[in-house]
């Protein structure tokens, strides 16, 4: 496939399409995924176009990864997750369904299941309630 840019995520890069950011910087944006799995899930783009892991050019994913793990370090400190899973799809085999690299933190709790990763979008009132706790955990990192 060759890079859409009109897929979602780049919209919202370009700013045509709000999302709730928790944290940018000149390489990666991360902000709340509006239909969670797990409450505060998050995710993480490079904002180098890139369908996927094979076209995602090394120092953009080195940028990605140092930025999810300031989020879900953040995450971490201000939800007291049980653990933190990081989920990266490749094609539609995979599960992937915007195709622009991202990375998902989901935060996991004991004997709490995942929701189905569908169209039930969460409050945004949620969202950014949920955000300003990892904005503000970040800065005391």
């Amino acid at each position: 496939m060759t890079y859409d840019t009109n897929n979602i995520f780049a919209k919202i890069l370009r700013g045509e399409i709000p999302a709730i950011s928790v944290y940018e910087d000149d390489a990666t944006l991360a902000f709340m995924d509006v239909m969670p799995q797990s409450p505060v899930h998050t995710l993480v783009i490079p904002k180098s176009p890139a369908e996927n892991l094979f076209e995602l050019d090394l120092e953009a994913g080195k940028q990605v990864l140092r930025t999810a793990q300031i989020v879900a370090r953040a995450v971490q400190d201000a939800f007291k997750a049980d653990g933190i899973m990081l989920n990266q799809f490749n094609g539609p085999a995979a599960g992937q369904t915007v195709f622009h690299f991202h990375v998902h933190i989901v935060p996991r709790y004991e004997n709490v299941p995942l929701r189905r990763h569908t169209g039930d979008m969460e409050n945004p009132d949620v969202l950014e309630e949920q955000a300003e706790k990892i904005r503000a955990a970040h800065a005391k990192l």
